[in-house]
């Protein structure tokens, strides 16, 4: 291979996406901690923090990587420092959120009103969700060793796939 071939090789991997893709299942150790798969942390970047929030909609968590939720952070920065409505949502989110640090095996310790926001009491089913992970209670999601062709043919349409 030519050294011009190499470096496109070596450009296109740089350029390549990282997205958080698929779905573990893991207990919770006796401290209620549990550990982030290290594929998903090297996509992440091997962060020191993740952010925790819990979903709008759904009995589940939202694990922010830090890119992401800085990104969110210095939009809010661009707005006024003392706006009382937007400080009133930012405390709402700041009280039931958490900026957590991995520890040297990748595990974090959620918050146990957040444990129980989602009914997360012995495991973990964490599911990839491209841009953030989704952590659920595996009774909440079944088995997830089957294709669920309907839910995907709806989300590839939604997205325009």
């Amino acid at each position: 291979m030519s050294k011009i071939g190499k470096q496109s090789v070596a450009e296109s991997t740089k350029s390549a996406i990282s997205v958080l893709l698929g779905r573990y299942d893991y207990a919770l150790d006796p401290k209620k901690r549990f550990t982030i798969p290290s594929c998903w942390r090297r996509i992440m970047g091997d962060p020191e923090d993740v952010f925790i929030v819990p979903d709008p909609e759904e009995k589940c968590l939202n694990l922010v990587p830090p890119d992401l939720m800085r990104a969110r952070i210095e939009e809010l920065q661009k707005k006024a420092l003392l706006d009382p409505s937007l400080n009133k949502l930012l405390q709402v989110i700041g009280e039931n959120s958490e900026q957590l640090t991995l520890d040297c095996q990748g595990r974090i310790r959620v918050c146990d009103k957040l444990l129980r926001f989602a009914n997360l009491t012995t495991t973990v089913a964490m599911v990839g969700s491209v841009r953030l992970i989704k952590l659920w209670d595996p009774a909440a999601l079944g088995a997830g060793d089957e294709v669920d062709q309907e839910a995907f043919r709806e989300a590839a349409k939604g997205l325009g796939f």
